[in-house]
C-alpha cells in the first residue's frame, strides 16, 4: 500500500470530512510527485514548503496541515527536522448584509425552493454544508426545533424554527416533494454548495456569497438584544470568542458607545 493511501485510510480512521480527504491528498499527491523518492527525509518536506508559491494563507495552511499530517501520522517522523511555520492570521472582519434590503431581496424570490434555502440559512445562520445536508427528519415542529447533524467539528446541535419558516417550509415540501434530504438537486439526492451560492448571488446580488447570510444573522440577533451565549449556541461555535467578533461589526453596539468629543 503507497503512502497516499495509508493517509486517506488513517483520515477515515481519525473522522475527517471527505472534503478535507480531498484537499489532504491533493497536497499530499503533489508533495509525494515532486520528491519521487523512496524514503523521505525532513529536508524534502522542508525544500518543498520554502519553494511552495503560496496564493494565500488559507492555502497555506491547507499545506502545511496535509504534509503534517502525513509526516507525523503516516511516518512518525518528530518535527524538530521540519519548520511547520503557520503564516499570522488575517484580521478580516465580517461583512454583513443591510438587513431592510436582505428580506426585501427575499421577499421578491417567486421560486420557492429558492427561497426556502435562503431564508431559512438567514433565519438562523446556518452553513451552507448545514443546508444542504439537512434531511426532513430533521425538521421537529412539535418542538419547533431544527437538528444539525454532525456539523463543522463532528458536532450536533439544536437550532431554533421559527413560526415563518415552519410555514415556508410546509408550503414548499407540499409543492415539490423532496424524499429524503430537505433541499434535493435537479440531478442528485441533495442540493448542492455551488447551487446554493449561485442562488445568492442571483437573488441578493453578484458582490455576496452565501456565508453572508450567517453574518447577517447573527448580527441581526446581537443588535436585537440576543444573549451572546445563545447566539454562540445557534452558531455551533465551541469557543464564545468567536462568537464575540459579531461586537466588532454590530451598528447598535457601536452607536452606543460615548465618543470623548
Amino acid at each position: 500500500m503507497d503512502l497516499t493511501e495509508i493517509a486517506k485510510e488513517k483520515m477515515r480512521y481519525f473522522n475527517y470530512s471527505e472534503n478535507t480527504i480531498k484537499v489532504y491528498l491533493h497536497y499530499i499527491d503533489m508533495f509525494l510527485n515532486n520528491a519521487s523518492k523512496t524514503e523521505l527525509t525532513g529536508l524534502d518536506f522542508q525544500k518543498f514548503l520554502d519553494g511552495f508559491n503560496f496564493k494565500s494563507i488559507s492555502q497555506q495552511n491547507q499545506v502545511i496541515n496535509s504534509l503534517k499530517f502525513l509526516y507525523d501520522k503516516v511516518l512518525n517522523k518528530k518535527y524538530n527536522k521540519v519548520c511547520f511555520e503557520r503564516p499570522r492570521s488575517e484580521k478580516k472582519l465580517p461583512t454583513p448584509i443591510d438587513l431592510k434590503f436582505l428580506l426585501f431581496q427575499i421577499e421578491k424570490i417567486e421560486n420557492i425552493k429558492h427561497k426556502a434555502i435562503i431564508s431559512l440559512a438567514f433565519s438562523v445562520g446556518l452553513r451552507v454544508s448545514e443546508i444542504i445536508n439537512l434531511k426532513i427528519s430533521d425538521i421537529d415542529s412539535k418542538r419547533m426545533l431544527i437538528k444539525i447533524v454532525q456539523s463543522k467539528g463532528k458536532k450536533d446541535r439544536y437550532v431554533p424554527l421559527s413560526e415563518g419558516i415552519l410555514f415556508l417550509l410546509r408550503s414548499y415540501i407540499k409543492k415539490c416533494r423532496p424524499k429524503e434530504y430537505l433541499f434535493n438537486g435537479q440531478a442528485s439526492i441533495k442540493y448542492t454548495t455551488t447551487s446554493c451560492n449561485a442562488l445568492v448571488k442571483k437573488y441578493i446580488g453578484k458582490q455576496y456569497h452565501f456565508h453572508q447570510l450567517r453574518h447577517s444573522c447573527f448580527t441581526y440577533l446581537l443588535e436585537s438584544g440576543v444573549d451572546l451565549r445563545i447566539i454562540q449556541k445557534i452558531a455551533g461555535h465551541s469557543n464564545v470568542k468567536t462568537t464575540e467578533i459579531y461586537t466588532h461589526v454590530s451598528n447598535v453596539v457601536l452607536n452606543k458607545v460615548i465618543l470623548p468629543i
